[in-house]
Parts: C-alpha cells; structure tokens; sequence
C-alpha cells in the first residue's frame, strides 16, 4: 500500500507508513475516497475494495502501456521528472458498472468489464495519451504528459470520440452475449500540471495546478452516459478541429463563479492548423514569384510525360503549406486532379498512414 504522504510502498497488512508513520488508507477504485485498513467497501460510494480480482493487465501501467510508448517515457524519464506541462487530462468511467456485474454472472462481468476498459485505452495509446490510474471500473489519462504534444487537447477529444465509437461495438457484443448494455461518460479539461516522479513500472505521480484534474473528474460527472463534456480551456486548444454543442454556465464545487461546458459532438475534417486557418479566411497572398515558376515548371514536365517530384522545405511558419495551397488552386492546375494526403502526429504508430489516407 502506498503512502499518501511520502508515497512509501508498504505491505497490505500494515496500518502505519514505514517510512514516515503515517495512519495508512485505501483509496477507492471506483471515486478515489480514502478508507480505513481492513474496510471492504467503500465507505462513499459503497465499491468494493478488495482488488484482488483485479485483471493482472491493469494491475500496474507497465502492464498496460505499449512497448513504443512505455520505452520512450522511460528513455527519457529523468528530464520529464519536475517540469511544468500544458496537458489535457481525461476521466473516463461505465455508469451504472456496480448495477451491470450485480445483474450479471462474475465471470462475465470481469468479461465485460476488462472488454470496455481495454476498449478505453486502446483509444489513449493510439494518440499517445498515458493511461495515469485505472479507477476499478473507469480510466484517468494524461495527454501531454509525461510526453509532450502541442496538440494535446485536439488528441484528447479524438481518443474521446473513438472511446465512445469503439464503445457502441462492445454495447452490441454485450448485448448479444450477456443483455446487456454498458456506456461510459467522458470529462476532459486541460491546464498545467507537474510531474513528480516517474516509477520503473511506469506510474505517474503529478502534482496538480489548480483545479486542472478536478474539473476533468466533474466534466465526467456531469456527463449524460454515452456523451463526452468539456470546458473551455479544452475547446479553446482544439477548436476548428472539433463539432461541440454549448450548454451553458455551470456551477461547480469548490469553485466561486460558474463555468461554461460543452458537449463534444465529432471532429471536422480539418487535421491541421493550416486548414483551420483557410476555414476562417486567410490574408491576400503575395510574393513568392520564384517559387511559382518553379513549381510551374515542375508541372509542365509532368505535363508531357516527365514525372516530377517536388520538395518544399523550410522552417516553421514561413509559408511551405500556403504555397502549395495557393498553386494547387491556381489557374494552372485547371482540369487536374489533385490528389492530398497529410501526416499527423499521432500517426507515428500506424505504418504507412499517409499512404492509406491518399488511397483511401
């Protein structure tokens, strides 16, 4: 059992901290209260404590986290250990998990339950999110921490909306196999964290700043089961790259002034910065003369026969995407097809994406 105070690791049977002598609590799987030693249930919300049925695959994040990823937490482990970071955190959870497995066989309830969770971080690990604690019958992740991404909140409402896609297929396995029909509720909100430390088995400790987790964990409460809710330091990070529905100022507890939340509704086909910009209108293009010419030229050899291959490089924000936007809609592609495929970043794990993405 680990120490609350000092984070000492302890035996289950000991009542003190070791390290620190401490009075030692069980925290809930389920809402994270802390419970006395010995206690089975939770004594807020009534969950079981006992963990021992736990499925040794969400037993420690190393368990659970892909190789790829778990190497290059750890490969760069001692410089993420004690910095600030902008991130994204998620809550996820099954409502009504205590009414499913008490109406269910145990055997198919740790069936089900072990389907919708890794259902849950297969949608974290294809954006590069960190699956930080698994909560007895929900997830708490992080993106943009302990790896860093600028777009870290667009990830997170991507892995959101595949959690809840890839839920609706679980739903009809289940309901074919056992009746039933399992949703989750999803909370996103983004701010500053720091990170404590990092353990051998991948586990994160963090610091909060401010109301960063908590407001995640509300947004998940105050989610309708099978909808996602977000604040708007969320929206403010991915907005143009996502459909949401404003529902208005919120009160919330612990903090003095109400808050605007949002429903997320789907992703737009926009996927970069750029798009986002030509949706809002961009500025008149000048320049570049020699550029052009050169890219004409390019197409004319293609023109008769010749294929062409074409490299724009340059440093960031100099203009590479808006050139070739401005040719490929010029005048002298006129009656050409022109075919476009972009990579993303969290693209990385699944080989070839470009490539699919052009055929598709």
């Amino acid at each position: 059992m680990r120490c609350s105070r000092c984070q000492h690791e302890n035996p289950a049977s000991q009542k003190f901290c070791g390290e620190c002598g401490t009075r030692l609590a069980s925290g809930c799987p389920a809402c994270g209260a802390a419970n006395p030693p010995g206690q089975k249930f939770c004594g807020e919300c009534g969950a079981p404590l006992d963990r021992g049925h736990a499925a040794p695959k969400f037993a420690s994040p190393e368990a659970y986290t892909p190789k790829y990823l778990a190497e290059r937490i750890l490969t760069s482990r001692s410089a993420l250990e004690g910095e600030r970071k902008q991130v994204t955190v998620l809550f996820a959870d099954i409502k009504g998990s205590l009414e499913l497995i008490e109406s269910s066989d145990p055997e198919q309830a740790d069936l089900l339950l072990d389907s919708v969770l890794s259902a849950m971080m297969d949608a974290v690990h294809r954006y590069e999110g960190t699956v930080n604690k698994v909560l007895g019958d929900g997830i708490m992740a992080l993106f943009g921490a302990p790896l860093a991404h600028e777009d870290h909140a667009v990830r997170a409402c991507y892995a959101a909306l595949a959690m809840q896609d890839a839920l609706r297929r679980v739903a009809e396995r289940a309901r074919a196999r056992f009746g039933v029909e399992p949703q989750i509720r999803i909370g996103l909100n983004s701010g500053e964290v720091v990170v404590r430390a990092i353990g051998n088995d991948l586990s994160l400790h963090y610091d909060a700043i401010g109301p960063t987790a908590h407001l995640a964990s509300r947004m998940e409460q105050l989610a309708v089961p099978g909808t996602i809710r977000l604040t708007q330091s969320t929206l403010h990070l991915a907005e143009g790259f996502v459909r949401v529905n404003p529902l208005g100022p919120v009160p919330v507890k612990g903090l003095e002034h109400p808050i605007e939340i949002y429903e997320l509704q789907g992703a737009t086909p926009t996927r970069s910065r750029f798009q986002v910009a030509v949706a809002r209108g961009l500025t008149r293009f000048v320049g570049r003369d020699t550029e052009i010419a050169a890219l004409g030229g390019a197409l004319d050899r293609a023109a008769q026969g010749h294929g062409q291959v074409f490299a724009v490089a340059g440093d960031p924000g100099v203009g590479k995407s808006r050139l070739v936007y401005e040719f490929t809609r010029s005048h002298r592609t006129a009656g050409m097809l022109v075919l476009e495929s972009r990579s993303v970043s969290y693209g990385k794990a699944t080989i070839y994406l470009p490539v699919v993405d052009l055929l598709k």
